[in-house]
């Protein structure tokens, strides 16, 4: 196969299985051996890199090329990593959609993204066919497994027909500001957004990661969300897959987690909040050490220090939890090391302070912008706030994606032209301290205005009473009674705790609400049996149902 020099982001594939061929890149688990040690399925950079060509080569021969969008509906697995790589490389652009973001928001998401072409395994085809997903749009199909009645080639046809013409091959070049692939958002303030991703964008994802926490080819990873474990080839880290539902990161079992970070010493694994809780009081019970571990990295949402402190047990002196702060559209931002959320931001983290989210990483400026719903067309110094005081969060670096696809009006209301590129308006709230960190407060679309104009921003509301130790978690919303807007605190309780005396709870609950002046409003406490959360990390607090359903509540 002929190769050219350029930004594609599968060329750092390419450069890894060219220094480390006979590598594993991946590893798939199938099932337990005699002695109970898991056994796994693997693949080398080598293979990986070569198979991926021959998709791509394959693609190419049956009409699928550059510029086509191509709805890829597969499982984690060998096929996921080199179907994604393929795509890559032949220029079809991927667009990577939660499955269990709801029926309805898929059909809405598939409906703008416009897809050409549809890849997946059988259910989802089945689905297609049942729901009508890409009517009208979808051209070329292509099923991963056994294909039935609905036509269209399969990944081993594909495959085949690759390498037969890959000797004549040569791989499209592509610029950095060409689309790469289109990423939905997880959907936790609305109907899920498109974040149109260039080979750039990608390009500097990459670097800013390895670079941030110093991840070094020949490390070994245990990711639990898979859009992550897809950084893993491009630096040089070999995927170790858990055996897990990655649709329900929250139920993974946490043995099957630190099994496999014993038996090939993990370096490196990625969980969101919800993963870490449960490894964590596994860890507790069970004594379980994990001394490979260099690093652990969460992200999704806020990740308690509670959490923060049972992990850390399980970890060696020098390893550390980290927590990147970003977005679905710009990722990372900020970062910051366990150590130093327990040694000296988690006090002023429960007293209502806001998350400290860290330094912003190198080649990422942030800046803090008053408050407005409203669009802000071009940017301008004068926008920014002064220190210490709450604003939007509005970033820029090479990582920022420019819009989202086929949604002109959020492009427009989250997006900031500044000369020939845009600033991405996180929606996030917080400020910036003396020390240049970040401090996060809460969701812009969810904050609470009283009829007194007075703002009260969730994160730091609900902290405090999370403190409680019978509190699983709370989340503050605003309920229209008689003209009024009442401050409500939804509350759930830890599983041992769900049947506690609610009268002394709500007691307790006030007591705390009135040792500080920006929770002393909340006269109101519901108890809700579990929270609704997000699919993709299990952690994302859905507060617009919970509004819904305290305003039933209180009726």
């Amino acid at each position: 196969m002929k190769t050219r020099k350029n930004p594609n982001i599968a060329a750092a594939l390419t450069t890894m299985a060219t220094s480390m061929p006979d590598e594993v890149a991946i590893y798939y688990p199938k099932g337990r051996a005699p002695d109970g040690t898991w056994r796994y399925e693997t693949t080398t950079y080598a293979e990986l890199d070569r198979e991926s060509d021959r998709i791509a080569c394959g693609l190419h021969a049956v009409g699928i090329g550059p510029g086509t969008r191509a709805v890829l509906m597969v499982k984690p697995s060998m096929e996921f990593f080199a179907l994604t790589f393929a795509l890559f490389k032949a220029a079809v652009i991927p667009v990577m959609v939660d499955p269990g973001m709801g029926i309805k928001n898929l059909k809405t998401c598939l409906i703008e993204a416009e897809p050409q072409a549809f890849i997946g395994i059988p259910k989802a085809h089945i689905a297609r066919l049942v729901l009508g997903w890409g009517r009208g749009t979808v051209e070329h199909t292509v099923t991963v497994g056994r294909r039935f009645l609905w036509g269209g080639h399969t990944l081993k046809r594909l495959s085949a027909l690759g390498e037969e013409g890959l000797d004549q091959w040569q791989a499209p070049g592509v610029q950095p500001d060409d689309t790469a692939a289109i990423l939905f958002t997880s959907g936790s303030t609305g109907v899920p957004k498109g974040a149109v991703y260039s080979h750039g964008n990608f390009s500097a994802q990459v670097e800013m990661i390895r670079d941030t926490y110093d991840i070094q080819p020949g490390e070994k990873d245990l990711p639990t969300f898979p859009l992550f474990a897809l950084f893993d080839p491009a630096l040089g880290m070999s995927t170790v897959l858990p055996d897990m539902d990655f649709a329900n990161p929250g139920k993974a079992n946490p043995r099957n987690l630190v099994e496999p970070v014993a038996q090939f010493e993990i370096t490196n694994m990625f969980g969101s909040p919800a993963v870490m809780r449960n490894l964590g009081l596994y860890g507790e019970e069970h004594g379980t050490k994990l001394p490979s571990l260099k690093r652990m990295i969460s992200a999704g949402a806020p990740v308690p220090a509670a959490t923060l402190a049972k992990v850390s047990e399980m970890l060696s002196d020098k390893a550390q939890i980290f927590t990147p702060y970003g977005a679905t559209e710009s990722l990372p931002v900020a970062s910051i090391g366990s150590k130093e959320i327990l040694e000296e931001t988690s006090a002023a983290t429960d007293r209502g302070d806001g998350v400290c989210v860290g330094q912003p990483v190198d080649g990422v400026e942030v800046q803090v912008i008053s408050i407005t719903d409203d669009p802000i067309a071009e940017w301008s110094d004068d926008l920014v706030v002064d220190a210490g005081t709450i604003g939007e969060f509005v970033i820029k670096g090479p990582q920022v994606t420019q819009s989202y696809y086929n949604r002109p009006s959020a492009t427009k209301g989250a997006k900031i032209l500044d000369g020939d590129r845009a600033r991405h308006r996180m929606g996030d709230l917080g400020y910036v301290d003396e020390e240049g960190r970040l401090w996060f407060c809460g969701r812009k679309s969810h904050r609470v205005i009283l009829n007194d104009d007075t703002t009260m921003f969730t994160i730091r509301c609900e902290a405090p009473f999370n403190t409680h130790p019978r509190v699983f978690r709370t989340a503050l919303v605003g309920v229209k009674r008689a003209g009024t807007v009442e401050p409500v605190l939804c509350v759930e309780l830890e599983a041992r705790h769900q049947g506690a005396p609610r009268d002394e709870l709500r007691d307790e609950l006030r007591e705390i609400a009135d040792r500080f002046d920006h929770t002393r409003a909340i006269k109101t406490y519901l108890f809700h049996d579990g929270f609704p959360v997000d699919i993709r990390h299990n952690s994302k607090i859905f507060r617009e149902e919970l509004t819904t359903w305290a305003t039933q509540q209180l009726r």
